[in-house]
């Protein structure tokens, strides 16, 4: 493994102009890979597509829904028992009833949206953007300066710091669902 560095451009030109300066400034080609990053959620990481088996903001949804229904049960469940002159004894029932489905509907409102903060306020950091992606394998600090120099000269946008392995011009290891690091 080793350190890789990594820019986003708007356009294939920019890509192949980044290309043609990191081989000037003697980067071997086979430590450059090039490719474009598919916006979140459609990396096709799972056998029927996506990126997650379950939605990453849904966590807490099934226990917030048992959590709500019950509550939701209970409360219409006594509601309920006040209509008992009028409905006789299937009041508490159908209250219990709408209780238990209102109350696991408010409850969704616990699921988040990707890069939503926690309870706790981790997970801030925005997932990896879309878009044509450079990156280069450096083997020192020199080589890492000199390719944030090049990439920030060409004005990449959201320049990353990365540990991988690119061979024969393929990031094989490269993982787009991990959170960049700025470099």
């Amino acid at each position: 493994m080793s350190t890789i560095i990594a820019g986003h451009f708007q356009l294939q030109d920019e890509i192949a102009d980044a290309r043609l300066a990191l081989l000037s400034a003697g980067f071997a080609a086979a430590r450059i890979s090039a490719f474009y990053v598919n916006p979140a959620g459609q990396h096709d990481v799972h056998e029927l597509g996506g990126d997650h088996d379950k939605s990453p903001g849904a966590k807490e949804s099934d226990e917030g829904v048992v959590k709500g229904g019950a509550t939701g049960a209970v409360a219409g469940a006594v509601i309920g028992s006040a209509t008992i002159p009028i409905a006789g004894p299937v009041g508490p029932v159908v209250g219990a009833l709408v209780g238990a489905h209102v109350g696991s509907l408010y409850s969704l409102h616990k699921m988040k949206e990707a890069g939503e903060p926690d309870e706790d306020g981790s997970n801030v950091q925005a997932p990896r953007k879309s878009g044509m992606l450079i990156a280069v394998a450096v083997d020192d600090t020199a080589q890492e300066d000199k390719a944030l120099d090049i990439l920030r000269r060409l004005h990449a946008a959201d320049i990353e710091r990365a540990e991988g392995t690119i061979s024969g011009g393929d990031w094989g290891d490269f993982n787009p669902n991990s959170l960049p690091v700025p470099a």
